[in-house]
């Protein structure tokens, strides 16, 4: 019953437009096809290492009603609204707050609301682990680390001393996306692995790394501890919120920690971030197209084409590129420049 999850789901998912965009964003679709809005199944899948009362979801004050559309299950005020984007730090340390005020002695997982995960079981296996291990070592700051399959450059990587095997061990470093010949070193070297930015801490531990690396926060927040947990809460998140340095959980305490601990784990895990990543996991036709929706494809190969219900295409003369149309939106460009597309929606 001191087990939390806390859920963040405050993103818009700007690479994945025109599918995600600010009124819908990524989390709460279903863009696999699975029958369950990545935010749902997210839920589904802590569900048997967390009570169902204790799931903590924060998300933008714009987006509530659809978490509570998602979630009968979950109670309102455990539903906690930021009132601006503030990226990971800030939004953590709200939850952490808000859970002190129902459990000082809780463990938290805390996760992004929009990663796949195909092997469950092998999930749970390596998250009931890490739960143990920051209850048992309460200075201790997890992050779960993903055996690479490829030389990934979308991702950042953790790295270990050593190949640790199936071992829980002391992080080395945290390495920035690398170049594609980097990401091949980092591959070869064996003790590198993806950051999939799903961390296991008690409330010890991340109070006292709150303490060392972000004083300001906790200066902050403390200004209305009282208020947590109480009908206050919400209007002085709404007062205070703007004041917090906008910064990363990484950035700000991971990279400047002495107790952070990783596992290599392998679980068929995704952030499905990207058209690109979609594209790896979706279903091909026989010219490698991953086809979504009414549309006709001609001397085509290796490309996205998605095309909302309701409207009809003809795709002829691609290779490697992404057709995508969705509520009177249309992106075409060529998947190897999908990096981009978050920087070309700021402009539109």
């Amino acid at each position: 019953m001191n087990r939390y999850c806390v859920i963040m789901a405050g993103g818009i998912g700007s690479r994945f437009w025109p599918l995600s965009k600010n009124n819908y964003p990524k989390q709460f679709l279903d863009i696999l096809g699975t029958g369950k809005s990545f935010i749902r199944a997210t839920y589904e899948r802590f569900l048997p290492l967390v009570p169902s009362e204790n799931f903590i979801v924060v998300t933008n004050a714009a987006y509530k009603e659809l978490v509570l559309q998602q979630f009968p299950e979950i109670k309102e005020e455990n539903v906690l609204c930021e009132p601006m984007r503030r990226n990971t730090a800030p939004c953590i340390a709200y939850a952490v707050y808000h859970i002190l005020s129902q459990c000082p002695e809780a463990s938290i997982a805390v996760t992004p609301a929009d990663h796949l995960v195909t092997n469950e079981v092998e999930f749970q296996r390596i998250i009931g682990r890490g739960l143990d291990f920051v209850e048992q070592r309460r200075e201790a700051l997890m992050t779960i680390g993903i055996k690479p399959s490829r030389p990934e450059t979308g991702y950042g990587y953790i790295e270990v001393a050593s190949k640790p095997g199936d071992d829980i061990v002391p992080v080395a470093s945290f390495k920035e996306k690398p170049d594609l010949e980097t990401a091949k070193q980092f591959l070869a070297a064996g003790n590198f692995f993806w950051n999939s930015g799903i961390f296991l801490w008690s409330t010890d531990a991340i109070m006292n790394a709150f303490r060392q690396y972000l004083p300001d926060l906790v200066r902050l927040f403390d200004e209305g501890k009282d208020k947590f947990g109480t009908p206050q809460e919400q209007a002085f998140i709404n007062a205070q919120f703007e004041r917090c340095e906008n910064i990363s959980i990484d950035y700000g305490v991971m990279e400047r920690s002495q107790s952070r601990y990783t596992v290599a784990a392998d679980f068929g895990w995704s952030d499905i971030g990207t058209w690109g990543s979609l594209y790896t996991h979706a279903a091909h036709d026989e010219a490698q197209n991953a086809v979504s929706g009414h549309a006709v494809i001609v001397d085509t190969r290796d490309s996205v084409v998605n095309i909302e219900n309701g409207y009809e295409a003809i795709v002829q003369g691609l290779d490697h590129c992404l057709v995508a149309l969705r509520d009177h939106s249309l992106l075409v460009c060529r998947l190897d420049d999908e990096q981009q597309i978050k920087h070309w929606v700021e402009k539109l």
